[in-house]
């Protein structure tokens, strides 16, 4: 995980319409950045299902929620109309923000090894700066966490 207080790595993915998207864009507005590793997953199903339903919340608070993963902007847009998720995600299958962000690691699964994206979420303030960073979060329990913090 990149440390608190310092910049957050800029980056421009394609949205699930295919549409480039830049951190930069958001400047001057809070943002809430996850990672997870895949779409139509139960768990990731469940963490963008709850940030769905909290998300009046997070615009009544002038906060863009982005979730990111490396799954394709085909996945991304099945996976969004599919749960009717409202919020922003970006596509990052050349690992450009994952491993920027520190969240491509080495993961142990039933004794096997692989590397994948680490669930995790950054908060971002205004002036781009790190202000929360949470590794290893609970996909059922992350969006009330990060609303408790703002």
């Amino acid at each position: 995980m990149l440390p608190v207080g310092t910049q957050a790595p800029d980056f421009t993915l394609s949205d699930k319409d295919g549409n480039a998207v830049s951190l930069s864009d958001f400047r001057g507005q809070t943002v809430v950045l996850y990672f997870y590793p895949r779409d139509n997953t139960p768990g990731c199903t469940r963490q963008a299902c709850a940030y769905a339903a909290a998300y009046d919340r997070f615009q009544e608070k002038n906060v863009t929620v982005i979730g990111i993963s490396k799954d394709s902007v085909a996945s991304h847009q099945k996976f969004a109309a599919k749960y009717d998720l409202p919020f922003v995600l970006l596509s990052d299958p050349e690992l450009q923000a994952i491993q920027a962000y520190d969240v491509w690691q080495e993961k142990k699964n039933y004794g096997k090894v692989s590397m994948g994206v680490v669930r995790s979420t950054y908060i971002i303030d205004a002036d781009g700066v790190i202000r929360h960073a949470m590794p290893k979060v609970k996909p059922d329990t992350n969006a009330a966490e990060v609303l408790a913090l703002l």
